[in-house]
């Protein structure tokens, strides 16, 4: 049978050669619709996601098994072809109403806004994913663990409606005519991605637009007014951690302010946005406006290179631990899974020009090099041949090496930005 693991195998390839398609694209038409510290940080929010992924599955997916196990009502095939299609019907409604609720429940928005935080629509955009999503998202789907869908048939559902949605985080893909009036399509989604008051909070339908056009929820995409992306209360930041947990620190500061019980415990479940009125008085935040300029430090040539590099290298050893992770002893996996989310947030603040980040990736570069030279092996794994153990010594040293050489003091920032 066709798993999850193995059609994300097939797909991520793809995902990058579309993404290059889509830029050569944009270029041809004179568009602008990259930045390389925009597409770092939303490809680093999905290895983030990714690596989260890996210690909640059993989670998630096993939630899930237990109640079709226990609770099911009935036992449907998985060979069956109806099976599969009304499955994907039935999670495809079940998303719609995740998404919904998504938008309109302070906890859950918590958790999706990362996917919305960029500045930019573009397919990197797409794979911008949560690494909380899997707190509270399984809920909303035992309804098909309670209906008999097999478990692995629903896994698999659920890989085929987020990479159907992948196609759509495009802005060089214009109107599509009656496919817009039945699908989620660029046009519909690009809607869906802005802060425009027009364009708030519709057009949740995953792969059917029909679920919005049912449920109200509808909005055609205006050229007279055109999308603008990101959120109301911008997140102005290359961190992954802070991407991850800026609403919920918002929520856990109003609640902790709030001096009725009952708005400590509203907080958490009112509209995205909803604030104690003692809470406002006391801790005002700027309005927002929608005009303001895209977030993005400036970079320096020399550092730009360096990152994109950088986080190349990180990728593939992303790719490595993804693969070997499963194997691996749970405190050996973890410590693997913490060097990768370090090295991503050390890359997030170089992109901000932040002191920090160069002090980071020294300990960084150098640590790794220094590690891999004294044991010979790559976090508890086999040893290394002598081949590979002297060029992971080579890639970090020189890395090391590289960082001194293009550092600049006046460039960095002496002070942290409050992570307000």
């Amino acid at each position: 049978m066709i798993t999850p693991e193995r059609i994300m195998a097939w797909a991520i390839p793809g995902f990058f050669v579309l993404i290059g398609i889509e830029l050569w694209v944009a270029r041809w038409r004179g568009r602008d619709v990259y930045a390389i510290n925009d597409a770092i940080n939303s490809l680093s929010l999905g290895v983030v996601s990714q690596i989260v992924g890996v210690f909640t599955k059993l989670f998630t997916i096993g939630i899930y098994a237990w109640c079709a196990a226990h609770w099911a009502l009935w036992n449907l095939p998985a060979n069956s072809l109806w099976v599969w299609i009304s499955g994907l019907l039935l999670y495809d409604l079940l998303y719609y109403w995740l998404h919904r609720w998504g938008h309109e429940v302070n906890v859950l928005w918590a958790a999706h806004v990362v996917h919305h935080q960029s500045e930019r629509y573009n397919l990197s955009t797409a794979l911008r994913q949560t690494g909380s999503g899997f707190l509270l998202g399984w809920v909303v789907y035992l309804p098909m663990a309670l209906l008999g869908y097999p478990t692995d048939v629903f896994a698999v559902i659920a890989v085929i409606d987020l990479l159907y949605q992948f196609w759509v985080h495009t802005e060089v893909v214009d109107r599509l005519g009656w496919f817009d009036r039945v699908f989620c399509s660029p046009s519909n989604h690009r809607a869906h991605h802005a802060v425009n008051d027009r364009y708030l909070d519709r057009n949740y339908g995953g792969i059917l637009i029909l679920w919005d056009r049912l449920f109200g929820t509808f909005v055609e995409e205006n050229d007279d007014d055109p999308p603008i992306y990101g959120t109301r209360s911008p997140l102005q930041s290359w961190n992954p951690l802070w991407a991850n947990v800026e609403v919920y620190r918002a929520m856990l500061n109003d609640s902790w302010h709030a001096r009725r019980w009952s708005d400590k415990l509203r907080v958490w479940v009112k509209r995205p946005g909803w604030r104690p009125a003692d809470v406002a008085v006391r801790f005002p935040k700027t309005a927002f406006d929608i005009t303001h300029a895209h977030y993005g430090p400036p970079m320096s040539f020399a550092w730009t290179i360096y990152c994109v590099v950088q986080f190349a290298l990180l990728l593939m050893i992303g790719v490595h631990f993804l693969n070997a992770a499963p194997s691996m002893k749970l405190a050996h996996a973890a410590l693997y899974a913490m060097y990768m989310v370090y090295s991503l947030l050390t890359l997030g603040f170089l992109m901000e020009g932040r002191r920090i980040g160069l002090w980071l990736e020294l300990m960084r570069t150098v640590g790794t090099a220094v590690v891999v030279q004294l044991t010979g092996q790559w976090f508890a794994m086999a040893h290394l041949n002598p081949i590979a153990c002297g060029s992971a010594v080579i890639a970090f040293g020189s890395s090391a090496i590289i960082v001194l050489c293009i550092a600049r003091p006046p460039r960095w920032h002496t002070a942290q930005k409050p992570l307000q």
